[in-house]
């Protein structure tokens, strides 16, 4: 049996629907998103990794003028983005291989990077670099504190790992980017814990 943490692009692909279904059209993240959007050029492009079916975070971008193009490791999540939104760009590939190519102005990784293991994050600031313009603006989510932790996707067990905050700045700073706000449990936003950086 895979571990928690081998288990979770197998875990989204098994319940892409029902986790769709659960997370609706509530967006607890606007705040965060227009802070986010304040640092973006107009009709920016952003790359939301791991995307899932884009509602309600990508929607919300994209009817703020900017051009998505949305990644997820589970086709099935892809498929739903796609329909969703057929004038952005969608590919399945799982982050940790990520290599586009291209850069884009902004780079959101929101509920998907703390899937990874600590050893998979830390690997991430490298190729998030990889796909940063100039000036480019970077939110993710991560854990309170360093640590593991196991929550729950329909009964099955969801991995989520997170470094201590000094270690994802010092992640940021040799990636050249420079930590605008940083929030943990955020009460106004479903208690996440946030990173808002750019690239200097």
């Amino acid at each position: 049996m895979p571990s928690a943490a081998d288990d979770i692009v197998a875990l989204y692909r098994r319940h892409a629907r029902a986790w769709s279904q659960a997370r609706g059209s509530r967006l607890m993240e606007r705040a965060w998103l227009d802070r986010f959007c304040a640092l973006l050029p107009a009709q920016a492009s952003v790359l939301d990794i791991g995307c899932g079916p884009g509602e309600p975070m990508a929607r919300y971008l994209i009817e703020r003028g900017f051009d998505v193009m949305g990644v997820d490791s589970s086709p099935e999540m892809i498929a739903m983005f796609a329909d969703h939104f057929p004038q952005q760009e969608a590919m399945v590939t799982d982050m940790r291989s990520l290599s586009l190519g291209r850069v884009f102005n902004g780079i959101i990784a929101w509920d998907s990077f703390f899937h990874l293991s600590a050893a998979d994050q830390r690997m991430m600031f490298p190729v998030f670099r990889q796909h940063a313009a100039t000036g480019a603006v970077l939110m993710f989510t991560s854990g309170p504190s360093e640590g593991e932790a196991i929550g729950a996707l329909e009964g099955e067990p969801l991995y989520h790992a997170s470094l201590d905050a000094d270690e994802y700045r010092r992640l940021l700073e040799v990636q050249g980017f420079e930590t605008v706000a940083h929030v943990v449990e955020d009460p106004t936003c479903g208690g996440h814990t946030v990173w808002l950086a750019q690239l200097r």
